[in-house]
């Protein structure tokens, strides 16, 4: 989720929390404000009854609430000494204009004490109350529409404000996304008078500067590794068939040097296998262009052809489908051809191989020994099985560190007796 969306998410959910509790007390308080004016009515109708009741003594014999809105009812002299004005709720029997028979609704009543010509009264006064059913639902749609309100305001706000004053932010991680050691040639930056992002710029940048000396010092030290270690061995090499050539060694002696030599071949071999490791984990194959793996596949099979044949291994392509991906054609060629390799390197006598090219992935099915691989460590740098000692243990970590480099995938299965490695190129 993109940061804006994400503030967008706890502004929504602070705003609902913040708005139910402001509800809750606008309500207490809303409620306490209609009690008190309904409160000083009633005060004043008080004062109003009291000094009618002076000039009008019929008044004094109003006995229900059927005949008014209020009550009088004469009480003892000690009752009227102890009594104090009270305020309480309660529900009535009312009849509005538009009801066709009374109903209960909210009053507020107002009871007190008076004194007239020497005689003590109790005095009851009702005035209609708003109903608090009523009143909490209009304050929560009310706080439904200013939530709503609120949100989209600050969904317009991010939108339009908030998007502006990121952009700059955004622009410079569009650059650095598209940025690669070895070949972008100019540094991400953007023009901003933001100081969180200059200093941010400012903080990548110098990572970068560091990145790209690492990197070029890095890329030094392996081209003279492959100059250093190729020559000597190439020396030895040919010191050691020059002394075969001389024809005047003893047959014992032949045989050693020949097993040195081969050893000195495992060790250039091993040394390329790195050296191409290391290039391609620092990723400076970058000449991806529109290939075709149907036309790699073919050319792996024919060029490991003879060896197949010496092996008496058969070796097929089987094309379900044109697939093309956009990559760099040497490292398509190595993950093609190393698999294929390893199938009929690793084959017995009259064995196969079947190389199966559909939409999405290439398969190489192959026989060989009849037990699976450790399929957690096939991948792995120098893995090899018990009986398969040969090989320099790389070839298939190549494949694996290439696959990884364009997001690729390659896995390995056991799948009736026969060994089946799959790179998907698409999901």
């Amino acid at each position: 989720m993109k940061l804006l969306n994400q503030s967008i998410k706890y502004f929504s959910i602070s705003l609902l929390v913040i708005i139910s509790l402001w509800a809750i007390v606008f309500y207490f308080n809303m409620l306490s404000e209609i009690k008190s004016s309904v409160d000083e009515g009633l005060e004043n109708y008080k004062r109003q009854i009291v000094y009618r009741a002076e000039n009008d003594s019929t008044l004094l014999q109003q006995h229900t609430f059927e005949e008014g809105f209020f009550t009088i009812h004469e009480i003892s002299q000690e009752k009227a000494m102890r009594f104090k004005d009270r305020y309480i709720d309660t529900m009535m029997y009312m009849q509005d204009a538009d009801d066709e028979e009374p109903e209960l609704e909210p009053v507020r009543m107002l009871t007190t004490a008076f004194e007239h010509e020497e005689r003590y009264y109790e005095l009851s006064i009702i005035n209609s109350m708003v109903e608090e059913d009523d009143l909490v639902k209009e304050m929560l749609w009310e706080t439904i529409f200013l939530y709503v309100f609120l949100v989209a305001g600050i969904i317009l706000l991010n939108n339009i404000v908030l998007r502006r004053l990121w952009k700059p932010f955004y622009d410079f991680l569009s650059q650095l996304k598209s940025y690669r050691l070895g070949s972008s040639k100019q540094l991400p930056q953007v023009e901003t008078t933001t100081k969180e992002f200059n200093d941010l710029q400012q903080a990548v940048t110098t990572l970068l500067l560091h990145s790209i000396e690492s990197y070029e010092h890095q890329k030094q030290f392996i081209g003279n590794a492959s100059h250093e270690l190729q020559t000597p061995l190439a020396i030895a090499t040919n010191k050691l068939e020059l002394l075969i050539e001389q024809g005047n060694l003893k047959e014992q002696d032949a045989g050693s040097i020949s097993e040195v030599l081969e050893i000195i071949q495992r060790l250039v071999r091993l040394n390329k296998s790195l050296l191409l490791l290391t290039k391609i984990e620092n990723k400076q194959f970058l000449d991806n262009q529109l290939i075709s793996i149907n036309e790699i596949a073919k050319q792996s099979c024919e060029d490991l052809e003879e060896m197949a044949s010496f092996k008496h291994v058969t070796l097929s392509i089987v094309e379900r489908a044109e697939l093309k991906v956009e990559m760099d054609t040497s490292l398509a060629t190595i993950i093609v051809s190393n698999i294929v390799r390893n199938a009929v390197f690793h084959n017995h006598d009259h064995g196969s191989v079947e190389v199966v090219v559909s939409e999405q992935s290439i398969r190489i099915i192959n026989t060989g020994h009849p037990f699976p691989l450790d399929a957690e460590k096939v991948f792995t740098r120098f893995y090899k099985s018990e009986l398969e000692q040969g090989g320099s243990g790389l070839g298939l970590a190549i494949v694996k560190a290439i696959c990884s480099m364009y997001g690729y995938s390659v896995v390995y299965a056991f799948e009736e007796q026969k060994h089946c490695f799959e790179i998907q190129f698409r999901s």
